[in-house]
C-alpha cells in the first residue's frame, strides 16, 4: 500500500505557538481520511489537497458571519469543495488533483477550549483538523445520529493519532 498523496497549505497567522503545524495537519487529515468509507483514497492515484489556515478569532467570526449567518467566532470552519455524492468518483480527475477543501481553526477559540479540557493546543488543534477533515468528506453533525457517527469516526481516528475520545467528558442521557 503506497502512502496517501496528499498536499495540504498551511497558512499560520501570528498567535499560534511554534510546533510543526504542517506534520500535525498531515497526520490528522491522515488519519481522518484512513478511518473513514473514503480510506479507499490511500490507493488512489489522485493526490488530494487540502488548506488549513491558522488565524485568529476575529477572521474565522467574519467568515462565521459571512458564511454560516453566525455571529461570533467558532473553534474550526471547513469549505468543502466537492459535493458529497461526488467524492466516490474523485480518483479519476482528469489533472490527478482533487481539492477537498479549506479548514479554518480560531486562534484564541482553539487556545480557550484546549486550557478548558486540560490539553496542550496542538492535541486541540489535532481534533478540530480531524473534525474539519470528515466535514469536508460529507459527515455533519446536525441531528442526533449523524454527530454519532462523525464523533464515532473522529475517536478512532484521534485513537490512532495517540488522543483520547474528546466526547466522553460528557454527560449521558442528557
Amino acid at each position: 500500500m503506497r502512502a496517501l498523496m496528499l498536499d495540504i497549505a498551511i497558512l499560520l497567522e501570528d498567535g499560534w505557538p511554534g510546533i510543526d503545524w504542517e506534520e500535525l495537519a498531515e497526520r490528522a487529515v491522515t488519519a481522518a481520511i484512513a478511518h473513514s468509507p473514503y480510506a479507499a483514497f490511500v490507493n488512489s492515484a489522485a493526490t488530494y489537497e487540502i488548506a488549513v489556515k491558522l488565524t485568529s478569532d476575529e477572521e474565522v467570526h467574519q467568515l462565521n458571519r459571512a458564511y454560516r449567518d453566525k455571529d461570533k467566532p467558532t473553534n474550526v470552519l471547513s469549505f468543502p469543495m466537492v459535493q458529497c455524492d461526488l467524492l466516490e468518483g474523485t480518483a479519476n480527475t482528469d489533472d490527478g488533483e482533487v481539492l477537498l477543501g479549506d479548514i479554518v481553526l480560531a486562534e484564541g477559540v482553539c487556545a480557550r477550549e484546549a486550557q478548558g479540557k486540560g490539553i496542550s493546543i496542538a492535541d486541540h488543534a489535532a481534533h478540530l483538523i480531524v473534525h474539519g477533515t470528515f466535514h469536508l468528506l460529507g459527515y455533519d453533525h446536525m441531528v442526533d445520529a449523524e454527530a454519532e457517527a462523525m464523533e464515532a469516526l473522529e475517536i478512532r481516528a484521534l485513537a490512532n493519532l495517540g488522543l483520547p475520545d474528546p466526547y466522553g467528558d460528557r454527560e449521558t442521557g442528557d
